[in-house]
């Protein structure tokens, strides 16, 4: 099987370079980044396309993916099957997916869970968008790149999908840090926290597998100066998609509007910029209740 991969950043080059080392020809393309190991790199996104059974994309934004999808499109033959992996709007999916498949290709809207780590271990997850078609087609490259591959409906629901978990994620990470603050002030040991907390109604990923203090839990990035393994940064950009996609379907997301605010200044005008989304700790350590 031939394989364009386009975007090749921290998290594409992993999942481009697992590809390459299970035995598929993998042709890539990226403006920036190198080339990983095993993968030919293509002087341009046509020649990585042309004659690949199926193209990936994984990149920043919807505006890049439209960009992208416009040049690539073009040069993909017919029953190719279309895959993107970034995380972006539901309407730039839904756009690109429409242009695909006037073009008889086989889109899929697939973006991950994992981080860099997952991506380098080939135990992502999969949350994709698409026709039954279109997700079988794809499903053993998914099972290369990965550990599940949830097929979530029609196309953009993949990124639906993607955008309602991490509103998730964004909204009880926050929570955690601020139990965690409150348990400092009112002077319960954090582990004795911990152990409550991890094994009662309090449970959540955030605590349990993901723990935003140092020492307690699970390694995470908070044993490590909150270098990010998902960054502040990539939290505000998931936190801002579910805001657009909460307008525009006319939800009610007081909760996510909350946390969407919270990471804004956090990352814009704090120490939140570069650092891990759990990296909240200790900015709500340092604060009190009037500040």
């Amino acid at each position: 099987m031939s394989i364009a991969f386009i975007g090749l950043g921290n998290m594409g080059s992993p999942m481009a370079g697992n590809l390459a080392a299970a035995g598929l020809e993998v042709r890539g393309f990226d403006i920036v980044a190198p080339v990983p190991d095993g993968v030919f790199a293509a002087v341009s996104i046509a020649e990585a396309v042309i004659g690949a059974e199926t193209v990936i994309t994984m990149l920043p934004d919807g505006r890049t993916l439209r960009t992208v999808a416009a040049e690539a499109i073009p040069a993909a033959s017919a029953g190719t099957c279309f895959v993107d992996c970034s995380t972006v709007d539901v309407e730039s999916a839904r756009a690109v997916a429409a242009d695909a498949e006037a073009a008889g290709l086989l889109p899929v809207d697939a973006p991950v869970s994992g981080g860099t780590g997952g991506a380098a271990a080939g135990t992502l997850t999969f949350m994709a968008g698409g026709s039954e078609l279109a997700f079988r087609k794809a499903k053993p490259i998914f099972d290369i790149m990965g550990q599940k591959a949830v097929h979530c409906g029609g196309p953009g629901n993949g990124q639906a999908a993607k955008i309602c978990n991490n509103m998730i994620l964004g909204v009880t990470m926050i929570a955690t840090c601020e139990a965690f603050a409150l348990a400092d002030r009112l002077g319960l040991d954090r582990k004795a926290m911990f152990d409550v907390v991890s094994t009662s109604s309090g449970y959540s990923w955030s605590m349990n597998a993901y723990c935003p203090a140092p020492g307690i839990g699970p390694n995470s990035p908070s044993d490590n100066d909150y270098r990010p393994g998902f960054s502040a940064d990539l939290m505000l950009k998931d936190l801002r998609l579910s805001q657009l996609a909460a307008a525009a379907a006319g939800a009610d997301t007081p909760m996510g509007m909350a946390a969407t605010e919270l990471y804004r200044s956090f990352v814009e005008n704090e120490d939140g910029a570069g650092r891990d989304f759990s990296a909240m700790l200790p900015r709500f350590e340092a604060r009190s209740r009037e500040s």
